[in-house]
């Protein structure tokens, strides 16, 4: 599969779904991380991620949005994201 999306990786099984949340986390606590690796080595700049969604990129950005579509956007952004083969 040519440039698979994050999604796709979770449905071959070479990246966890608990990977992805670990990632949601990251960026929503505003860590300093800004490149998140996972297991199997590839890697995904997740501002990137979130800021190529614009889904995700108004939701953040909205004063009134609650915590969990704030992390239902970002997770969807980093599934449709193609993460760096490593």
């Amino acid at each position: 599969m040519a440039d698979p999306t994050t999604g796709d990786l979770i449905k071959a099984k070479t990246i966890a779904s608990d990977e992805v949340n670990a990632a949601v986390d990251v960026f929503l606590t505003g860590g300093a991380v800004r490149l998140f690796g996972f297991g199997s080595g590839h890697t995904l700049d997740l501002a990137a991620a979130v800021k190529a969604s614009r889904h995700a990129s108004a939701t953040l950005s909205e004063p009134t949005a609650k915590n969990g579509a704030r992390r239902l956007a970002v997770r969807t952004a980093i599934l449709l994201a193609r993460p760096t083969a490593p």
